[in-house]
Protein backbone atom coordinates (compact mmCIF):
# COMPACT_ATOMS: atom_id res chain seq x y z
CA UNK A 1 0.00 0.00 0.00
CA UNK A 2 1.25 3.38 -1.11
CA UNK A 3 -0.84 4.87 1.56
CA UNK A 4 -0.34 4.33 5.16
CA UNK A 5 -3.79 3.36 6.87
CA UNK A 6 -4.97 5.72 9.59
CA UNK A 7 -5.70 3.30 11.73
CA UNK A 8 -1.96 2.57 12.03
CA UNK A 9 -1.18 5.42 14.13
CA UNK A 10 -3.88 6.67 16.51
CA UNK A 11 -1.69 7.71 18.61
CA UNK A 12 -2.14 11.79 20.36
CA UNK A 13 0.81 13.59 21.49
CA UNK A 14 0.66 14.17 25.57
CA UNK A 15 -1.82 16.97 26.71
CA UNK A 16 -1.18 19.94 28.67
CA UNK A 17 -2.42 17.69 31.55
CA UNK A 18 -0.32 14.94 31.29
CA UNK A 19 2.48 17.12 30.77
CA UNK A 20 1.81 18.44 34.16
CA UNK A 21 0.37 15.53 36.41
CA UNK A 22 3.24 12.97 34.96
CA UNK A 23 5.96 15.53 35.02
CA UNK A 24 8.27 13.15 37.24
CA UNK A 25 7.75 10.72 34.35
CA UNK A 26 9.40 13.57 31.53
CA UNK A 27 12.18 14.03 33.50
CA UNK A 28 13.33 10.24 33.39
CA UNK A 29 15.84 9.67 30.82
CA UNK A 30 16.98 5.44 31.28
CA UNK A 31 14.48 3.00 30.75
CA UNK A 32 13.16 1.16 34.04
CA UNK A 33 14.73 -1.94 35.52
CA UNK A 34 11.73 -4.76 35.81
CA UNK A 35 9.52 -5.57 38.33
CA UNK A 36 11.01 -9.12 40.10
CA UNK A 37 7.68 -10.46 40.55
CA UNK A 38 5.63 -8.99 37.35
CA UNK A 39 9.06 -10.61 35.36
CA UNK A 40 8.32 -13.75 37.05
CA UNK A 41 4.76 -13.74 36.33
CA UNK A 42 5.35 -13.18 32.91
CA UNK A 43 7.31 -15.89 32.05
CA UNK A 44 4.43 -18.48 33.81
CA UNK A 45 1.69 -17.02 32.07
CA UNK A 46 3.88 -16.78 28.79
CA UNK A 47 4.27 -20.45 29.44
CA UNK A 48 0.62 -21.25 30.65
CA UNK A 49 -0.91 -19.23 27.29
CA UNK A 50 1.82 -21.24 24.83
CA UNK A 51 1.00 -24.60 25.80
CA UNK A 52 -3.19 -23.34 25.45
CA UNK A 53 -2.41 -21.61 22.52
CA UNK A 54 -0.03 -24.57 20.60
CA UNK A 55 -3.52 -26.16 19.71
CA UNK A 56 -4.79 -23.01 18.01
CA UNK A 57 -1.77 -22.69 15.94
CA UNK A 58 -1.72 -26.11 14.89
CA UNK A 59 -5.43 -25.67 13.55
CA UNK A 60 -4.45 -22.22 12.01
CA UNK A 61 -1.10 -23.91 10.34
CA UNK A 62 -3.65 -26.56 8.88
CA UNK A 63 -5.93 -23.98 7.94
CA UNK A 64 -3.16 -22.11 6.16
CA UNK A 65 -1.87 -24.82 4.32
CA UNK A 66 -5.61 -26.15 3.01
CA UNK A 67 -6.48 -22.39 1.79
CA UNK A 68 -3.16 -22.02 -0.22
CA UNK A 69 -3.79 -25.43 -1.92
CA UNK A 70 -7.14 -24.12 -2.81
CA UNK A 71 -5.51 -20.27 -3.65
CA UNK A 72 -2.20 -20.23 -4.20
CA UNK A 73 -2.00 -15.97 -3.67
CA UNK A 74 -2.75 -17.35 0.04
CA UNK A 75 0.04 -19.59 0.42
CA UNK A 76 3.34 -18.80 2.03
CA UNK A 77 4.46 -18.82 5.70
CA UNK A 78 2.44 -18.66 8.49
CA UNK A 79 4.59 -16.21 10.61
CA UNK A 80 6.48 -13.29 10.43
CA UNK A 81 8.30 -10.46 12.17
CA UNK A 82 8.85 -6.60 11.76
CA UNK A 83 10.98 -4.47 13.79
CA UNK A 84 9.35 -2.94 16.71
CA UNK A 85 10.70 -0.62 19.89
CA UNK A 86 10.19 -1.83 23.86
CA UNK A 87 11.99 0.18 26.05
CA UNK A 88 13.82 2.21 23.56
CA UNK A 89 15.32 -0.98 22.32
CA UNK A 90 14.51 -2.79 18.72
CA UNK A 91 12.83 -6.47 18.90
CA UNK A 92 11.41 -8.61 16.16
CA UNK A 93 7.85 -8.34 16.91
CA UNK A 94 6.34 -11.70 15.69
CA UNK A 95 2.45 -11.76 14.08
CA UNK A 96 1.10 -13.98 12.11
CA UNK A 97 0.81 -13.60 8.64
CA UNK A 98 -2.69 -12.03 7.45
CA UNK A 99 -2.49 -11.04 4.35
CA UNK A 100 -2.12 -12.98 0.44
CA UNK A 101 2.06 -12.56 -0.52
CA UNK A 102 1.40 -10.42 -3.26
CA UNK A 103 0.22 -7.47 -0.75
CA UNK A 104 3.95 -7.76 1.07
CA UNK A 105 6.75 -5.38 -0.12
CA UNK A 106 9.63 -8.47 0.01
CA UNK A 107 12.45 -6.15 -0.14
CA UNK A 108 11.10 -4.16 3.21
CA UNK A 109 10.11 -7.63 4.63
CA UNK A 110 13.77 -8.41 4.68
CA UNK A 111 14.71 -5.13 6.39
CA UNK A 112 11.98 -5.83 8.67
CA UNK A 113 10.27 -2.77 8.03
CA UNK A 114 6.56 -2.51 9.34
CA UNK A 115 5.70 -1.09 6.27
CA UNK A 116 5.87 -4.33 4.11
CA UNK A 117 2.51 -5.95 6.11
CA UNK A 118 0.40 -2.21 6.28
CA UNK A 119 -1.77 -3.81 3.45
CA UNK A 120 -3.59 -5.49 6.51
CA UNK A 121 -6.05 -3.14 7.13
CA UNK A 122 -7.08 -3.63 3.25
CA UNK A 123 -9.59 -6.45 3.41
CA UNK A 124 -9.11 -7.20 -0.06
CA UNK A 125 -5.44 -7.97 1.10
CA UNK A 126 -6.40 -10.57 3.44
CA UNK A 127 -7.07 -14.12 3.21
CA UNK A 128 -9.63 -15.93 4.42
CA UNK A 129 -7.62 -17.68 7.76
CA UNK A 130 -6.62 -13.67 8.24
CA UNK A 131 -9.51 -12.22 8.50
CA UNK A 132 -10.69 -14.54 10.83
CA UNK A 133 -7.47 -14.65 12.87
CA UNK A 134 -7.34 -10.67 13.07
CA UNK A 135 -11.17 -10.88 13.87
CA UNK A 136 -10.01 -12.56 17.42
CA UNK A 137 -6.39 -11.27 17.47
CA UNK A 138 -4.87 -14.60 17.30
CA UNK A 139 -2.28 -12.93 15.23
CA UNK A 140 -0.78 -11.76 18.20
CA UNK A 141 -0.18 -15.58 19.65
CA UNK A 142 3.24 -15.60 18.54
CA UNK A 143 4.52 -12.65 21.15
CA UNK A 144 4.18 -15.22 24.05
CA UNK A 145 7.73 -16.16 22.71
CA UNK A 146 8.71 -13.07 22.85
CA UNK A 147 7.56 -12.49 26.70
CA UNK A 148 9.56 -15.83 26.97
CA UNK A 149 12.65 -14.04 25.76
CA UNK A 150 12.23 -10.95 28.16
CA UNK A 151 11.57 -8.74 25.09
CA UNK A 152 7.68 -7.62 26.24
CA UNK A 153 5.58 -8.13 28.94
CA UNK A 154 2.19 -9.48 28.80
CA UNK A 155 1.31 -5.76 30.23
CA UNK A 156 2.49 -2.59 29.08
CA UNK A 157 2.20 0.06 26.38
CA UNK A 158 2.34 -1.85 22.98
CA UNK A 159 5.69 -2.20 21.15
CA UNK A 160 5.39 0.11 18.20
CA UNK A 161 7.31 -0.39 14.76
CA UNK A 162 10.26 1.64 14.58
CA UNK A 163 8.90 4.44 12.48
CA UNK A 164 5.86 4.85 14.62
CA UNK A 165 8.31 4.70 17.32
CA UNK A 166 9.89 7.66 16.46
CA UNK A 167 7.06 9.63 15.47
CA UNK A 168 5.16 8.85 19.10
CA UNK A 169 9.00 10.15 20.27
CA UNK A 170 9.17 13.36 17.80
CA UNK A 171 5.45 13.99 18.92
CA UNK A 172 6.50 14.02 23.21
CA UNK A 173 5.58 10.53 24.28
CA UNK A 174 8.04 9.17 26.33
CA UNK A 175 6.50 5.87 27.85
CA UNK A 176 7.44 3.46 24.94
CA UNK A 177 11.44 4.81 25.37
CA UNK A 178 11.04 3.89 29.24
CA UNK A 179 9.15 1.03 29.81
CA UNK A 180 9.23 -2.63 28.25
CA UNK A 181 6.25 -3.05 25.76
CA UNK A 182 3.26 -5.49 26.63
CA UNK A 183 0.66 -7.71 24.58
CA UNK A 184 -1.90 -5.47 26.60
CA UNK A 185 -1.83 -2.42 28.04
CA UNK A 186 -4.56 -0.26 30.09
CA UNK A 187 -4.97 1.92 26.30
CA UNK A 188 -4.70 -1.81 24.03
CA UNK A 189 -7.64 -2.44 25.55
CA UNK A 190 -9.45 0.37 24.46
CA UNK A 191 -9.62 -0.96 20.94
CA UNK A 192 -12.46 -0.11 18.85
CA UNK A 193 -13.42 2.92 20.84
CA UNK A 194 -12.62 7.08 20.83
CA UNK A 195 -10.67 6.21 23.66
CA UNK A 196 -7.72 4.32 21.48
CA UNK A 197 -4.51 6.33 21.03
CA UNK A 198 -5.05 8.89 24.25
CA UNK A 199 -1.61 8.59 26.10
CA UNK A 200 -3.11 8.94 29.38
CA UNK A 201 -3.58 5.63 29.80
CA UNK A 202 0.10 4.75 29.15
CA UNK A 203 1.61 7.27 31.28
CA UNK A 204 -1.12 6.26 33.82
CA UNK A 205 0.09 2.63 33.91
CA UNK A 206 4.20 3.99 33.97
CA UNK A 207 2.83 6.03 37.06
CA UNK A 208 1.16 2.93 38.50
CA UNK A 209 4.37 0.62 37.52
CA UNK A 210 7.00 3.33 39.67
CA UNK A 211 4.29 3.78 42.89
CA UNK A 212 2.88 0.36 43.28
CA UNK A 213 4.21 -2.26 45.42
CA UNK A 214 5.23 -5.44 43.42
CA UNK A 215 1.77 -7.14 44.86
CA UNK A 216 -0.34 -3.81 43.92
CA UNK A 217 1.44 -4.29 40.25
CA UNK A 218 0.82 -7.57 39.76
CA UNK A 219 -2.93 -7.21 40.67
CA UNK A 220 -3.10 -4.42 38.60
CA UNK A 221 -1.78 -6.59 35.19
CA UNK A 222 -3.95 -9.21 36.08
CA UNK A 223 -7.18 -7.31 35.77
CA UNK A 224 -5.88 -5.31 32.43
CA UNK A 225 -5.70 -9.42 31.38
CA UNK A 226 -9.08 -9.96 31.91
CA UNK A 227 -10.46 -6.69 30.39
CA UNK A 228 -8.07 -8.18 27.54
CA UNK A 229 -9.68 -11.49 27.16
CA UNK A 230 -13.11 -10.00 27.29
CA UNK A 231 -11.84 -7.50 24.04
CA UNK A 232 -11.00 -10.89 22.90
CA UNK A 233 -14.06 -12.84 22.55
CA UNK A 234 -16.01 -10.16 21.91
CA UNK A 235 -13.86 -9.78 18.07
CA UNK A 236 -13.79 -6.74 15.81
CA UNK A 237 -10.02 -7.19 14.96
CA UNK A 238 -9.44 -3.16 15.87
Amino acid sequence: MSVEPKKAFPYKPPSKEILKKYKHIFQKKDALQSRFLKLFFDKIAATFFLILAAPILLIIKIAYLIEGLIDSESAGPMLFYYNAVSAGKIIHKYKIRIIKIKYIDLKAARRGDWIAYSAEWNLESQTYVGAFVKKFYLDELPQFFSVLRGDISIVGPRPLSVIHYERDLEQGNVVRKLLKGGLLGLGHINKGTSEMGNPIYEYEYLDQYLNRSSLGLLCLDVQIIFKGIALIFKGGGH
